[in-house]
């Protein structure tokens, strides 16, 4: 599974309290795997360094991205030879763990790879240094998606930058081209050619239908995708209020959960992404909203003449809002005692050659607009339709409040069970957005509180 494919999930983000027994165990495996190399605790300030000698660099998808990692490491101690990457591959479920301990404990890195999901809750504990300045003498400057770097200040908590950003995910709409040819259907490429296509390519009696709905873990994220795109709200708060209870979005969301069991599969309440995907791979289902690391599951599945992946729809207008998508990137800690040849590493990591072989590697879309062109990307329509959109003048991205120590609870234990019940008739769609406003509102309060 792309660890993206659940936005949000898998890295919980609020902070919690680490039991003495925790903390020890986990600081013993930190020193285990890093020995001494780490640059120190959050408190250090660091310092330049001479910007030669050795830096060490956490990979926080470790296992998953360690071969092409070492890959970019060798090119860049090729091009400085007076530059030693230690290279330390953490997998990506300890990985928020890993960087909790080491800021209490010491041992943490010069640079690491750190994603929007857990960027705000290391960005507090003051362990990360600003990068806007650095950003704005450096080569990249002008060279990166500019929504990305937005997602990138956002997820952090405001308007510092904490990331570089090397890569992102994206919604896409996988329809089945097959299926849309015999039914005389254009591509579902706006909201008002999805909604007609659901009903037409519906024919309970032959067990097709025109979509499919994740009613099951992660569902939150897709859903607000559909609300926010359909309704056209380019904000998720106004002031310290949230949009997401507006009566556009409202309107939005009863639309879009009136497919179920009418032009979707009545699975569809319990299924999480795994089951979803195979349900649309094996079925005459006509679509599935999900995000590029599905691509060759649907290849394996149907063969490359039986589906198509577009950006999720725009509005009539051809305006298209999306919710923000987690960004992975690079950060420079706080600590480091050579930030020198650090922030080399990260430049040489996101320049136009190295990021686009890292995201050919990933699957993703890269966040370097050079690299967003390569050839790869055009032979992959997914992925080149997908880089568009998210550089594109008309796209308006909703950012997530990644930041908020709640974030993850709000959108996964506390409402993927209401949006069963949603589903499910029991509960309204003002209900159901009602309930996450105030509990959104009441984060928010919570967080410029204690900020």
């Amino acid at each position: 599974m792309n660890r993206n494919s659940i936005r949000g999930s898998g890295i919980p983000t609020g902070r919690r309290p680490l039991t003495a027994v925790a903390l020890g165990s986990v600081l013993a495996l930190t020193v285990t795997a890093c020995g001494d190399n780490g640059s120190g605790s959050a408190g250090d300030k660091g310092s330049e360094g001479s910007g030669t000698g050795s830096i060490t660099f956490w990979d926080d998808n470790g296992g998953v991205r360690t071969d092409i990692w070492k890959q970019i490491i060798a090119d860049f101690e090729k091009k400085y030879p007076d530059i030693t990457v230690k290279y330390v591959g953490i997998p990506a479920a300890a990985a928020q763990s890993k960087y909790d301990t080491a800021i209490q404990g010491g041992g943490l890195p010069d640079v690491g790879g750190v994603g929007t999901a857990m960027l705000a809750e290391v960005a507090a504990q003051n362990a990360l240094e600003p990068l806007d300045s650095r950003l704005a003498k450096s080569t990249l400057n002008g060279r990166l998606s500019q929504n990305l770097v937005d997602v990138s200040k956002a997820a952090g908590g405001g308007s510092t930058l904490y990331q570089v950003p090397t890569s992102a995910n994206n919604g896409t709409l996988w329809y089945r081209t097959d299926l849309f040819k015999k039914a005389g259907l254009a591509a579902p490429t706006t909201w008002s050619a999805f909604y007609a296509a659901a009903d037409k390519l519906t024919d309970q009696g032959r067990n097709a239908f025109g979509c499919t709905i994740r009613g099951g873990a992660g569902s939150i994220a897709p859903a607000l995708d559909a609300v926010y795109g359909q309704s056209g709200i380019t904000s998720f708060w106004n002031g310290d209020r949230t949009t997401v209870d507006d009566p556009k979005n409202v309107a939005a969301l009863a639309r879009y959960v009136a497919l179920y069991k009418k032009d979707t599969p009545s699975a569809d309440v319990n299924n999480d992404f795994t089951k979803m995907v195979a349900q649309w791979d094996s079925g005459t289902i006509g679509m599935l909203s999900h995000n590029l690391g599905s691509y060759q599951d649907h290849l394996k599945a149907l063969g490359k003449d039986r589906f198509r992946g577009v950006p999720n729809p725009t509005l009539d207008d051809g305006t298209r809002v999306q919710v923000s998508n987690p960004v992975d990137g690079l950060s420079l800690f706080r600590s480091s005692k050579n930030k020198a040849a650090a922030w080399k590493f990260i430049e040489f990591a996101v320049s136009h050659e190295e990021n686009s072989k890292f995201n050919e590697s990933a699957g993703q879309v890269p966040a370097n607009t050079e690299a967003a062109k390569d050839a790869w990307i055009q032979r992959s329509e997914p992925t080149k339709l997908a880089a568009d959109a998210l550089n594109g003048a008309n796209t308006k991205i909703v950012q997530l409040p990644y930041y908020l120590p709640d974030w993850n609870t709000i959108s996964k234990s506390d409402n993927e069970p209401d949006f069963q019940k949603l589903l499910l008739g029991k509960v309204s769609a003002k209900q159901f957005l009602d309930t996450l406003a105030d509990q959104l509102n009441k984060a928010q309060a919570d967080w410029k509180k204690n900020r």
